[in-house]
């Protein structure tokens, strides 16, 4: 088929190659020259594992192409959008800026009979709005949400879980169902229903993650002042098929650019419609997991004898997860943020995400390595589970600090290990 996309950054760019992997002819339309030039040379402008192999794979097929002229998708019968919605500077509901702008940059170029598909997060009754400018061109909408995960995006959208169509036609179900005929041979569920219940699907899915961390993250507030292990009540909890182990991780909380903007803005459009009440405990858990970033920067200057200033603290970890480069939200980066305004001295790394982290707070100190970063440290944070620090010798990790005292951010260390090497070892929700 062919079919372009519209907007080529985290969403849009993955979900492009991945289209062209599939077989399809994929154009992908952004404004960011850079961004085009970058994509066009087979190079990801982020750091998403398997993306660079399809976009040089499928560039040199032929099959993939970039451009920044909005004109170049006429002839393309199907038009994802898969552009951000970004929390808006004056409040927590999304921006739509660049939803609209999208579509009213394809407008002049639909024929009767194109297929728009919103891939977009946005709260419920944009796509009623939006179908209104597109249905008078000939063109049909249909809203297909992504339920991707950073790190197996390529995966996800090659392989989804799921497939939702909120549509008003069977011929949109049909395109669409040509689109995914490889997801649909492997007997992959596909819900098809309206545009509203496609909405909500994706907020609501982001809305309930971000609601089982904080509840874990509550029960490692109530562990502290108990004494209580709130991994081991993880683990007890979590046999229970109803409640499930995943996501049941306490720790120094979530962060990336979809679950703190989307539960805000989950509860922002409730309270336009006037079901505010509905959704009122999303501020709690927002409220939960921010509290979380502060209890890790209390427990650094308990440690240090209760208080942070001109001491050597290593933050390993800058990304909001392991196998990202994002810094979004990311309450690692911003334990190292106000680590820094308490006058400690903050070394910082990660495998992916320095460069981002540099260029939105030069001021702090970043190492060119691990090693680097744990030299002289009085204190290390453990704010990211990338799999190098989770795997970290504490006897041998031991000999190149200054002070052997760990913060484990994550709960993913040992802790019987790490004290049987000589390291005081401080977990959230743990004894």
């Amino acid at each position: 088929m062919k079919m372009s996309v519209i907007g080529c950054g985290y969403l849009g760019a993955v979900h492009a190659a991945a289209m062209a992997s599939l077989g399809h002819e994929v154009v992908g339309i952004d404004v960011d020259p850079a961004k085009i030039e970058s994509l066009a040379a087979g190079k990801a402008p982020f750091y998403e594992p398997g993306l660079p192999e399809l976009l040089t794979e499928n560039h040199e097929t032929g099959q993939l192409r970039f451009s920044t002229d909005v004109s170049e998708v006429k002839g393309y019968g199907i038009h994802f959008i898969g552009v951000g919605t970004p929390q808006r500077r004056d409040g927590a509901g999304a921006d739509l800026t660049y939803v609209d702008a999208a579509v009213e940059g394809l407008l002049p170029h639909l024929s009767p009979g194109d297929l728009v598909v919103g891939k977009s997060t946005v709260p419920v009754g944009t796509a009623e709005r939006l179908a209104t400018l597109i249905e008078p061109t000939g063109a049909e909408l249909a809203w297909n949400p992504e339920f991707l995960r950073e790190g197996f995006a390529v995966k996800d959208t090659i392989e989804p879980d799921r497939l939702v169509y909120g549509v008003r036609s069977q011929r949109a179900v049909d395109l669409l169902d040509e689109v995914y005929a490889q997801a649909m041979s492997h007997d992959t569920p596909r819900i098809v229903t309206d545009y509203a219940t496609a909405e909500l699907v994706k907020t609501a899915a982001n809305a309930f993650l971000a609601t089982k961390i904080s509840f874990i993250n509550a029960m490692a507030e109530i562990a502290e002042s108990t004494g209580a292990d709130v991994t081991q009540l993880a683990d007890a909890i979590g046999h229970d098929v109803r409640i499930g182990r995943k996501f049941l991780n306490a720790g120094v909380g979530f962060g990336g650019g979809c679950l703190p903007k989307d539960i805000r803005a989950f509860a922002a459009r409730a309270e336009e419609i006037g079901r505010g009440e509905s959704v009122a405990f999303l501020k709690e858990v927002d409220a939960i997991n921010l509290r979380r970033r502060q209890r890790v920067i209390d427990l650094v200057k308990e440690v240090l004898g209760g208080s942070a200033y001109q001491r050597r603290v290593t933050v390993l970890g800058l990304a909001f997860k392991p196998d990202s480069d994002d810094i979004r939200d990311s309450p690692a980066l911003d334990v190292a943020v106000q680590l820094h305004g308490l006058g400690a001295d903050v070394v910082a790394w990660d495998p992916q995400a320095v460069d981002n982290a540099r260029a939105a707070h030069p001021q702090l100190a970043f190492a060119s390595g691990i090693d680097e970063a744990l030299e002289g440290a009085e204190a290390v944070v453990l704010a990211t589970e990338w799999p190098q620090f989770r795997d970290l010798d504490p006897a041998s990790t031991a000999a190149q600090v200054a002070s052997p005292v760990v913060i484990d951010g994550r709960n993913v260390l040992d802790p019987e290990a790490w004290r049987a090497a000589g390291w005081t070892y401080r977990g959230l929700g743990r004894p």
